[in-house]
């Protein structure tokens, strides 16, 4: 890189390196010959160090090496699914078909602390479903190694069986690494919600302590998910699991509140105007400790006309009031003379106890109510959970088992988001979390965006899903949110709308050949790539939106720019963000220097040409960086 050209980086940011960063600008006694002092850093802290041998927390085999799995880059990328994307042009909604613990990875340069909510439904570890394919030597490798096997040979990961000798061990070490990079991706006023039974209640609340800090911890919930419960189960029928939820930063109280349902609005504001349903409080103190005898100025006369209506000027048609109480005891109003003039449009004159009394209008909009520990409605039980999805459906049979009900999920999108927030599942399953994003807004009119992720697990040959066409949970998933986004659609508000598309991608190594080289590959593997780089450093099945989809990726951008194609004097490009960027990324046809100098003159803050584009002419490329560096525009290659 020099101070003209920027180089799009290959991998996703190195957590470790990052940290040591951090601690060097916080800390640099710490830093010695370019390294942490450990001992260093320790005897800073002094106090604050905890004892060597006796520590507090939850330990496991592996877990170092858990933790090296989320802090590992990767080169891995995502490749744009037109085919199976709705509304791609317009949507900010996001589909992603792979291993959740490698694309974790690739949202941390745009989405880092960008999402306020992650609601996520891990395997259980009940012995029958743990499919999660992690190699921590060779991450990304492994899981298209298993991808290709699923296509070809129908193949399927073994279930982490209770009879392994490390069964909560391997379920720690799966999950330890994705709570890890997704506490990353939160909002500081960011939360988690995560359901889970009792089989790893235990180790996961000790977990997120750890990951998220033991004062974020916010609830423990309790859903009453089957009411019959489980007939099967040796000594309790179970009839419930649990909600961890924990925030990023701690919350004021009353932050996860969501809005009181229509029936409940109905009975506690029985009176409704033009601005909509109230309820009403007496204006009068209703403490005799205060009245006209200490408090003079809050003691005068209102007016009240034939409706009702109140004033603060006399009239001939108008009933004067005062704050008297039925014994006769002189009292006082809560609000002042110039309050009552300013806002006595929110005060209402009726007779009540036999007399004219002045009442405050306190409306219905904004009232709001907190969520119980313990979740028993019959809408947040797996059997709606069911029938909403077989809904969708068709009502046919059981395509997709015991789906969380969208109705529960939507309570907890409510309560920790609003208007404009991303929310995120990284184990999507059917879909269920989106659906519930949508049916929030259904609720309060705020649009919510998501991103949901899923592992392309096969469908049981002989399923009904199987018979039904579905290969893979993730087709389940993306079929799902199609018919849900028109369900929705169909019961919103004549003029409300909702973006009920999704851009799909799929999890793939990278399109650069130069990239994907590791640093012990051995001497003959490295002649042989370093051949193959002659002829190009970009794969020849890639596309141009495959590249540039990962060049934006890896420099910081989203997952749904805008992005469309544009001929600049001759040459084809995109255009991202309606010109922000703009990006020449066919390696066969190398632009001359005017075609390029036509190409700054659209002015772009940011200009990206393939590196082979060049086709080795350096002075070609140095012109250009010239011309961009007397713009101001910002010259990347890849």
């Amino acid at each position: 890189m020099t101070d003209e050209i920027y180089e799009t980086p290959s991998t996703t940011p190195n957590f470790r390196t990052e940290l040591a960063a951090q601690l060097a600008e916080l800390v640099p006694e710490a830093i010695a010959d370019g390294k942490v002092d450990v001992e260093k850093l320790k005897e800073l802290l002094d106090d604050d160090v905890a004892d060597g041998v006796e520590r507090f927390g939850l330990f496991w085999p592996g877990k170092k090496r858990a933790m090296r799995a989320a802090q590992e880059p990767t080169t891995a990328t995502l490749k744009p699914d037109f085919e199976n994307s709705k509304d791609w042009d317009t949507t900010k909604n996001v589909f992603i078909e792979g291993d959740n613990l490698e694309v974790l990875k690739i949202l941390q340069k745009h989405y880092h602390a960008k999402i306020k909510m992650i609601y996520i439904d891990p395997p259980y570890n009940t012995g029958k479903d743990f499919v999660y394919p992690d190699n921590y030597k060779e991450g990304l490798d492994t899981y298209l190694e298993w991808t290709r096997q699923v296509n070809e040979e129908g193949k399927k990961l073994s279930t982490n069986a209770d009879t392994e000798g490390r069964y909560h061990s391997n379920w720690l070490n799966m999950m330890y690494p994705r709570l890890k990079l997704a506490r990353n991706l939160l909002t500081e006023d960011g939360v988690i919600f995560l359901s889970i039974d009792e089989n790893e209640v235990g180790h996961l609340r000790q977990m997120l302590d750890e990951v998220f800090g033991e004062s974020n911890f916010v609830a423990q919930l309790a859903v009453l998910n089957n009411p019959r419960g489980r007939a099967q189960d040796k000594h309790f029928a179970t009839n419930h699991e649990y909600v961890l939820v924990y925030s990023k930063r701690e919350l004021p109280s009353g932050a996860l509140s969501i809005a009181k349902p229509r029936e409940q609005l109905e009975a506690e504001y029985p009176y409704e105007d033009e601005r909509g349903m109230y309820r009403t409080l007496g204006l009068r103190n209703s403490h005799r400790e205060f009245g006209r005898f200490n408090r003079p100025n809050l003691y005068y006369p209102l007016y009240v006309d034939s409706d009702g209506q109140v004033y603060t000027e006399e009239s001939a048609d108008r009933t004067e009031v005062f704050p008297i109480w039925n014994d006769g005891f002189e009292g006082c109003w809560t609000w002042g003379r110039p309050k009552a003039t300013a806002e006595s449009e929110s005060l209402v004159g009726r007779v009540a106890g036999g007399r004219m009394q002045i009442f405050v209008k306190e409306y219905a909009e904004g009232a709001r109510r907190k969520l119980k520990s313990l979740l028993s409605e019959k809408e947040h039980t797996t059997d709606s959970g069911q029938r909403a999805f077989n809904d969708l459906f068709g009502g046919t049979g059981k395509i997709f088992q015991a789906p969380k009900s969208p109705f529960l999920l939507a309570d907890f999108v409510e309560a920790g988001t609003g208007e404009g927030d991303i929310v995120l599942d990284f184990f999507a399953g059917s879909g269920s979390t989106a659906h519930a994003a949508w049916l929030a807004q259904l609720r309060d009119g705020g649009a919510r965006r998501w991103i949901a992720i899923q592992l392309p697990e096969p469908t049981p040959a002989g399923s009904v899903a199987r018979d039904a066409g579905f290969e893979t949970i993730a087709d389940i998933s993306r079929e799902r949110l199609r018919r849900a986004g028109e369900a929705v659609s169909a019961d919103l508000a004549a003029e409300q709308s909702l973006d009920s598309g999704f851009r799909a991608f799929v999890l793939t190594d990278t399109n650069f050949s130069k990239w994907k080289v590791s640093s012990d590959v051995d001497r003959n593997q490295l002649e042989q790539h370093l051949f193959d780089l002659r002829e190009s450093s970009s794969a020849d099945d890639a596309s141009t939106d495959d590249l540039l989809t990962e060049i934006l990726l890896k420099q910081g951008y989203s997952l749904t720019e805008r992005i469309a194609p544009v001929d600049v004097a001759g040459l084809n490009l995109r255009s991202v963000g309606d010109g922000i960027v703009l990006a020449y990324l066919n390696e066969h046809v190398k632009p001359t220097l005017e075609q390029l100098r036509a190409v700054v003159d659209e002015d772009p803050a940011r200009l990206i040409v393939l590196e082979d584009a060049f086709q080795g002419d350096d002075q070609l490329k140095t012109n250009l960086a010239q011309l961009c560096k007397s713009k101001g525009i910002e010259l990347w290659t890849a």
